[in-house]
This record gives C-alpha cells, structure tokens and sequence, in this order.
C-alpha cells in the first residue's frame, strides 16, 4: 500500500482542518535512504489504519512545503496532532523509532 501523496492544499485540509494524528514524510525520488524510509512507512500503515495518518510529500514537486517548515536534508518524518507539530524523526530510521514516536504523539 503506497502512503497518499500531499500537495500544499490537501497538507492543509488533511494535517490543520482536519487535525487527525498522522506523519508526513518529506521524500525526494533520487535519495537513496528515502528509498529504505518509505517502504517500512508502507508496511506499518495498515497497521494504523483508521487511527494515524500516513503521508508523504515529494520535496521536488512541493518545494514551498519544504522550505515552510525549515527542513534540511530529507528523508524528514515529522508528526502531527490536533494541526499541531508534535516533533520529527530524520534520516534512516527503524520501525521501533517510528512506531515509538507514533505512541508518543497518541493515536487518536
């Protein structure tokens, strides 16, 4: 199952009006550890299905998104809650520190 892409309007309507629990990854296509990110992100999804949001955001096509929130450098994981940032993992992560800091913001 691929992680529902975001735009600058949907990151919008899905992480500050709707305010659910979720992450968004800032990935770019040519990075190499986004490439072992994004498929463990994947894979724990159903897991979370209904209670965490899973997102990504392509940082080639969305470049106003990723300067918004100062990033450097990706893959960036950051979290949110009730359209609040609740903290970011960056670089290559494992499913643990992932599912970990989902724990900590709460599941809903």
């Amino acid at each position: 199952m691929s992680l529902q892409r975001l735009n600058a309007k949907s990151f919008e309507e899905i992480v500050y009006d709707q305010g659910s629990p979720c992450l968004v990854i800032f990935s770019r296509k040519t990075c190499h550890v986004c490439k072992e990110v994004v498929p463990i992100l994947e894979e724990m999804q159903p897991d979370y299905e209904g209670k965490f949001g899973f997102y990504y955001v392509d940082v080639e096509d969305e470049q106003a998104l990723y300067q918004r929130f100062s990033l450097k450098g990706v893959p960036q994981i950051l979290f949110f809650k009730d359209g609040e940032f609740q903290g970011k993992l960056v670089g290559a992560v494992d499913e643990e520190k992932v599912s970990d800091k989902i724990m900590e913001v709460g599941e809903g």
